[in-house]
């Protein structure tokens, strides 16, 4: 009897028998909004947002508080391995066509812009050099927006300049958005489940389904393992490996950084940002950078859901990879040539990639009409 409970329960959720390691990293980023929800609540236990005791606070939590460097470190790193995450399952969902579940889709980029604030003001509590310097190029970019610019700027700031409320604004949205995105995540999931998961041959077939459990809990139980061993090994090894050494000296409004860079996951665009001369063309190339993933259902015109069966969509698919790679490269250099126009060339091609993809979807639905 509990037997044939546990097979009831299981095929609640049949998912397709192909489907590959890709799919699992939907259940990595779960894992990681835990570990960034756990280390995060204890970190801000300790932690003081106020300018002259923020960065204090953090020394006072990797020295003083017992397993506090763990704790700090790990927040940190899990960062990085959430964003390698995310990147990866937003890149399997564009080359297997799963953004023509739309609602998913446009739940999932709307997740994407909530992680990616979360992030950001996250960067900033350390209150170091590059924190600071950070968020002074990143806010001073509504400046750029006309009539408003510079009264949106003072509000966001809560003066003239970034000072003590600022940071406390930031310390509490970055503490109440993780609680949003875990809402946001249970609606992301509970739409999936309205279709079920695409497949790597993008048929959406209800005959070769299989039950969740054990077949693909194993693999998500995998993946979790290695994503953890990473983990610990980065924290044992090289802790520091994606901090800025900058962000080690206490911000100093009166001392620019020879560089302001974001973090890596940022770079990419960041570089696109700086690409353009203009501010407000700067700043509207960043918001489209993200935003531009919300077109790809309403684009696509291929009679076949998944790149795997379009080769000059894949190799426009690979080459884009290639060209984010490079942007995030191109953006921790100084703006100088060739830098200036490795970035402004790699932009164009960025964009390039989603304004092909209903033409390339057209030429291959004529090349397979006449192939037949």
């Amino acid at each position: 009897m509990p037997h044939q409970h546990i097979l009831k329960v299981s095929n609640l959720l049949p998912v397709g028998s192909n489907i590959s390691t890709w799919w699992n990293f939907g259940s990595m980023l779960m894992a990681c909004l835990v570990i960034q929800t756990m280390t995060g609540f204890f970190l801000a236990i300790h932690y003081t947002a106020n300018i002259d005791l923020a960065f204090s606070s953090i020394i006072h939590i990797t020295r003083d508080v017992p397993h506090g460097w763990i704790i700090q470190n790990t927040h940190a790193i899990g960062a990085s391995l959430f964003f390698m995450s995310i990147y990866t399952h937003i890149a399997r969902g564009l080359h297997y066509g799963s953004y023509l579940n739309k609602e998913v889709w446009l739940s999932g980029t709307s997740l994407l812009i909530l992680l990616m604030a979360t992030a950001f003001f996250g960067y900033v509590l350390p209150w170091g050099q590059m924190s600071f310097w950070a968020a002074t190029v990143i806010t001073n970019l509504l400046t750029a927006i006309p009539y408003l610019g510079t009264t949106l700027t003072t509000w966001l700031w809560g003066g003239f300049s970034i000072n003590d409320p600022t940071l406390t604004r930031f310390f509490a949205l970055h503490f109440i958005l993780p609680f949003i995105i875990i809402s946001m995540s249970s609606i992301h999931i509970l739409l999936l489940h309205n279709e079920g998961s695409n497949n790597p041959l993008g048929t959406n077939s209800d005959i070769d389904k299989i039950p969740f459990h054990p077949y693909h809990s194993y693999k998500d139980a995998f993946m979790f393992s290695i994503l953890i061993f990473t983990l610990f090994f980065i924290l044992s090894f090289n802790p520091n490996i994606m901090n800025d050494p900058e962000n080690f000296s206490k911000a100093n409004p009166m001392v620019t950084p020879q560089h302001i860079k974001p973090e890596w996951y940022f770079l990419f665009a960041y570089g696109i940002l700086r690409s353009i001369p203009n501010k407000l063309g700067g700043t509207l190339a960043l918001i489209m950078s993200i935003t531009v993933l919300l077109s790809s259902p309403f684009t696509h015109t291929s009679l076949t859901r998944s790149m795997k069966f379009r080769p000059l969509t894949q190799l426009m698919f690979w080459t884009f990879i290639v060209t984010f790679i490079t942007i995030t490269w191109a953006a921790t250099k100084p703006v100088e040539p060739p830098f200036t126009s490795i970035g402004q060339l790699t932009s164009m091609m960025y964009f390039l990639f989603f304004i092909s993809q209903p033409l390339l979807g057209l030429l291959e639905n004529k090349i397979s009409k006449y192939s037949c």
